[in-house]
């Protein structure tokens, strides 16, 4: 009987260069703590990718989803490991077409890499193509097959398969440096909280919520969003903050037409303070180019200027069709719609400024005490925490 297991095949790593084996090394590691509780599981490197024996057969589907949802990889595949003696290969390549039942036509794609064995991919080709026609009947088609056998020839072994399933690709959670991101209840955010992961930053959420104006609703699906984060590898820890009372006190001494920014400013404050303990590189948030008071270019600037850390916006350049269209296949799209009163929401003006100048914020903002103000905002911090392999928590706020 032949052993399945799972070949998980990368892309931009390969690209690395002299840093390949550590950007290899951490995906290996990502993986083995994404199966970390299920047993009879290996994760080894092999001939350029990472291959995953599983020793149950039954687990072979939650291994599958597993793996397809960590950042780098490029795609998994559900195969088949033989000998390389012909009559095994055939009967692999046999089976792998009989995974597609109402599949018409096939095609067999072989690749040697290993240079002992003498056979040519063309040849392996034609005579594992030979052996399943004659035992299904089904026609050839190399151009646009119904089944696509892929035979890849390695050191003493040969792997077959034919089901692939794709990851998000991108770098493995722990090559890059960690960020901060402002992490609402809603669609955007976490779309570009999972983009982060999928460039290899650690995730550390920082969820501004209107207590005590409003209810806690917001906090609950913040969690529960983090934890569908969780499941892709990078996000570590979720910083709550108590807003309402600070809004507040923004609305009755600023200019109405400015409370939307000042809010902003003052969220990037205590999100850069959050990131200076944290140790982290960079501020992210969900907003796209747009028209309304917070996507204007001029707001933009606006709010980046009440910090010195970069701010990076991964949905910039997305419409919200293309962002929807994430959060749905991230899982996160169905909590995010869920009715919650958020600190968006509340004392926002009639009419918000949306082309302000920065000089012009700044004169809004002179009745503010503003170091108060976020020392208010960190004193009145919770946090959850998350599996994700390469966080540690600062000494100021340790794990609980």
């Amino acid at each position: 009987m032949f052993q399945r297991a799972l070949l998980v095949h990368y892309h931009e790593i390969g690209l690395k260069g002299r840093n390949r084996g550590r950007f290899e090394r951490q995906l290996q590691d990502d993986l083995t703590f994404a199966l970390r509780d299920l047993e009879g599981i290996e994760v080894a490197r092999v001939a350029s990718r990472l291959l995953v024996r599983v020793a149950d057969i039954h687990l072979l589907e939650t291994v599958l989803v597993r793996v397809s949802r960590t950042p780098g990889v490029s795609y998994v595949a559900d195969m088949l490991i033989t000998s390389r003696e012909p009559g095994d290969m055939e009967r692999a390549a046999l089976l792998a077409v009989r995974e597609f039942p109402m599949a018409r036509t096939f095609a067999i794609a072989a690749r040697r890499s290993a240079t002992d064995y003498t056979e040519r991919s063309l040849e392996i080709n034609r005579r594992l193509g030979a052996y399943v026609q004659r035992e299904t009947g089904l026609d050839v088609n190399l151009d646009a097959p119904d089944v696509k056998v892929r035979v890849e020839v390695v050191q003493g072994e040969v792997y077959t398969f034919s089901r692939r399933v794709e990851g998000p690709g991108g770098l493995p959670v722990g090559t890059s440096a960690k960020v901060v991101a402002l992490l609402s209840a809603g669609i955007d955010s976490p779309v570009a909280a999972w983009r982060m992961m999928k460039r290899g930053a650690v995730v550390v959420g920082v969820h501004f919520s209107g207590r005590p104006q409003t209810d806690g609703a917001s906090e609950r699906y913040a969690d529960e969003i983090a934890h569908v984060l969780e499941d892709w590898g990078g996000m570590a820890r979720l910083y709550v903050v108590p807003f309402g009372a600070l809004q507040r006190e923004i609305s009755l001494l600023a200019p109405p037409d400015l409370r939307v920014l000042l809010y902003r400013r003052l969220m990037f404050r205590v999100a850069e303070a959050i990131a200076r303990v944290e140790r982290a590189g960079a501020l992210v948030t969900g907003e796209s180019l747009g028209q309304v008071a917070s996507q204007t270019l001029e707001n933009i600037a606006a709010v980046d200027a009440a910090t010195t850390m970069p701010v990076l916006r991964p949905l910039i350049g997305m419409d919200k069709r293309e962002i929807i269209d994430r959060a749905r296949s991230i899982g996160t799209y169905e909590l995010s719609i869920q009715p919650h009163a958020d600190c968006c929401t509340l004392f926002m003006p009639r009419s918000p400024e949306t082309h302000a100048r920065v000089a012009q914020v700044e004169a809004g903002e002179e009745a503010l005490d503003l170091d108060r103000m976020v020392s208010d905002a960190l004193d009145g911090l919770i946090w959850s925490d998350y599996a994700c392999l390469p966080y540690h928590a600062p000494k100021r706020w340790p794990a609980a």
